[in-house]
């Protein structure tokens, strides 16, 4: 059993580790070539991705806010969803680093001008956009890609393409947010990048912590008590149904 937690706690950190590797990255070393349709792609491709890869292991919540839905839900037990948010985090931090390792080969990157696909509100907000807006659209965005994960997983049918929908799911937002926050929904991958730019960048995390939680626990209530309340018992937040042989 030791060992079976081990390896969801690593597909946890692999797998928020490849999600902000594509999507931020995507932002940082391609962004002025693909745009904000691309970084919205990007991200929910790399999600999709994941489901399939790593859904099987541990769920694949690789979003802090994700985990405190399903603890909420009452799908998994407090001190499991602790461990999953730490290595989560430490995921996040290791694509970070790798992502500025990539940028600085380029002789006219700066980590000080050009960012490291920070989250934030005001003057560094893509769109000059105020804490009021960004601490309400992390809310309502989050509040969306939740629900739009317990409801699908939760649905015995839908599993086989779950991925799908969770993916496109997360691309959706992305569209919306990128001008206002320049897009999280996700703790750890705000946090990865704020790590290594520090200043501002780290003092605006608490609203990309405390906003995409409350999202994910008002997702959680509306799923399970307002909603759907016939539809019980999501085994894993995406877990793809295996092919019978």
């Amino acid at each position: 059993m030791a060992a079976n937690g081990m390896k969801k706690y690593a597909a946890e950190m692999f797998g928020t580790f490849a999600l902000v590797l594509i999507g931020v990255g995507s932002a940082v070393l391609a962004g002025s070539v693909v745009g904000n349709l691309g970084v919205a792609l990007a991200f929910g491709l790399a999600l999709l991705a994941m489901v399939y890869a790593i859904g099987d292991v541990s769920g694949c919540h690789i979003n802090p806010a994700v985990t405190v839905g399903v603890l909420t839900a009452g799908k998994m037990p407090a001190r499991e969803a602790l461990i999953y948010i730490v290595a989560q985090c430490i995921g996040a931090i290791i694509a970070a680093g790798v992502i500025l390792a990539i940028a600085v080969g380029n002789p006219s990157y700066s980590l000080a001008v050009d960012g490291l696909g920070q989250n934030g509100y005001g003057a560094l907000s893509p769109g000059g956009y105020s804490l009021a807006s960004g601490f309400l659209v992390e809310v309502v965005m989050t509040l969306l890609f939740v629900f739009v994960i317990l409801a699908v997983t939760g649905i015995e049918e839908l599993k086989t393409f779950a991925a799908l929908p969770i993916g496109l799911a997360l691309s959706m937002v992305h569209i919306v947010m990128i001008p206002v926050t320049n897009a999280s929904v996700n703790p750890a991958r705000s946090l990865g990048p704020a790590v290594f730019v520090g200043g501002e960048a780290l003092m605006q995390l608490w609203l990309f912590w405390v906003a995409p939680i409350i999202g994910a626990v008002l997702a959680a209530v509306l799923w399970r008590y307002v909603l759907v309340t016939g539809i019980t018992r999501p085994v894993a937040v995406a877990k793809p149904a295996k092919t019978e042989r």
